[in-house]
């Protein structure tokens, strides 16, 4: 795998190599296709079956994503490991790509859960549990005020609006290849150094070019030059890269991103829906960031739909401000369903139950074992891959050294070669996240996993070798 990988991104020559590479790909994807058929039939009939009511015969599109010719159907997860309705046992590295990160059917949230659901779902008002959840967000992040969602995407959504409320500017910034869930503002890319709205965006009506700037990840000079015009209202950023890629920040970027921010009168938004991986506060508690704004989605309360962001007292400030100029009326922010009972029940156990500083270190230790593991491989077979972590969150790059920046990441994925990992992991028990190739370690993730993971990746690459 590793210098043929090399001889097709070379740009010229190696043109046996890369017919090698490419037969041995296409070789590798029809054996694996054939034999997830043969051994997932009942998966396969009930595709069949939903495609009759469903489009694409899932739910959500997403769900066809997976390198399998038709999805998998999950009968159960306990947790880390799912079974599907053929009986198949898999490690599961994906975990509902972030809610289920400490496990699946956690004895505490479905206790608050169904003694809630029994009581009543919500009620358009708040609970003893959301003064509680309230209290413990304020404790674990920093931030005093908060507001709840349903979803990342609403949050992200509800920051955006009062950024350009507060600030009186129309310009959102974000980074080249970032990740703030179904958000308009985020879907501008970088093509050959210019924003363009991001190829394949539906029924998109309005240019996005013209209220949101984007700019490369890792990159200082281009970061002032986008805040220097004075209209941009709000920088909304991961603190890693975790959509194109994983992508860490330079040493210094995050710190010169909040200084240049401040120096522009900007607020800075960090989403961290995939970043709690870090720690019990996140990557903004673990290194310090001083955010305006606070997002969090997914994990929080255990993967019933729900999020939370906070904001610091003077932005708060600034907010009831805004609000008394313009008046009463609808906002455009929040939906009915935001900060039901339900989700505050569920949220109050995640929060001092469940992803407590113990949970943590047990997934850190077991993402260090996986990135021990995957560097071993690496160096055995001398792959020009790499692994880059942050907390419990591991990538696996098919380039080495990783990419500083989506536009370097973008030249170095190999999208059937990624398809054929993953389908050779689905095949031996393993699932990871279906979009690169992300895995994420739970509390409740034994060693014994993590080793057959590892195992199959090894497998792989001697497959890919041969």
């Amino acid at each position: 795998m590793g210098p043929a990988h090399e001889a097709r991104d070379d740009g010229g020559g190696g043109g046996g190599m890369i017919a090698e590479l490419a037969k041995s790909l296409s070789d590798l994807l029809t054996a694996e296709r054939a034999r997830f058929t043969v051994e997932h039939p009942r998966s396969v009939a009930m595709a069949k079956a939903a495609g009759a009511h469903w489009r694409g015969g899932a739910p959500m599109h997403w769900m066809n994503d997976w390198a399998s010719p038709s999805p998998i159907f999950a009968a159960q997860g306990v947790g880390a490991q799912i079974t599907d309705v053929d009986g198949k046992l898999y490690d599961d590295f994906c975990l509902g790509d972030t809610p289920s990160m400490f496990g699946h059917g956690d004895p505490s949230v479905a206790a608050a859960v169904s003694d809630q659901i029994k009581r009543g779902a919500g009620f358009m008002l708040p609970t003893a549990s959301a003064a509680i959840v309230g209290k413990l967000l304020s404790e674990r992040f920093g931030l005093p005020l908060w507001q709840a969602a349903t979803t990342a995407s609403d949050a992200n959504r509800a920051a955006i609006r009062w950024a350009r409320a507060v600030t009186g500017r129309p310009v959102i910034l974000v980074f080249d290849g970032c990740y703030h869930g179904m958000v308009d503002d985020a879907f501008v890319v970088l093509k050959d150094g210019a924003p363009v709205m991001k190829p394949g965006l539906l029924g998109q009506v309005h240019d996005l070019t013209a209220t949101t700037r984007v700019v490369a990840f890792n990159d200082l000079a281009a970061l002032e030059a986008a805040l220097a015009p004075g209209d941009v209202a709000a920088v909304l950023a991961e603190p890693v890269m975790t959509n194109c890629g994983m992508i860490l920040p330079e040493p210094g970027f995050l710190e010169a991103l909040r200084r240049l921010t401040r120096e522009a009168g900007t607020l800075l938004v960090i989403d961290e829906t995939h970043t709690i991986s870090t720690g019990p506060g996140g990557y903004t508690r673990a290194h310090g960031l001083e955010p305006d704004v606070f997002v969090l989605g997914k994990a929080v309360a255990g993967g019933v739909p729900a999020a939370v962001w906070g904001v610091t007292a003077e932005l708060s400030a600034r907010m009831d401000a805004a609000q008394q100029r313009i008046g009463p009326g609808q906002s455009g922010i929040g939906t009915t369903l935001s900060g039901n009972a339900l989700a505050m029940a569920a949220m109050r156990a995640m929060l001092s139950e469940v992803m407590t500083e113990a949970a943590y270190g047990k997934m850190l230790a077991g993402a260090e074992r996986l990135v021990a593991g995957l560097n071993a491989v690496i160096a055995a077979r001398r792959l020009p891959w790499s692994v880059v972590h942050v907390g419990a969150r591991v990538e696996l790059v098919f380039a080495d050294p990783p990419p500083k920046n989506a536009a370097q990441m973008r030249k170095v994925l190999d999208h059937e070669a990624v398809e054929a990992l993953h389908l050779w992991l689905i095949n031996r028990g393993v699932l990871i996240a279906p979009f690169h190739n992300m895995m994420l370690v739970s509390p409740v993730t034994e060693d014994a996993a993590i080793d057959r993971l590892v195992a199959a990746v090894d497998g792989f690459a001697a497959a890919m070798g041969e």
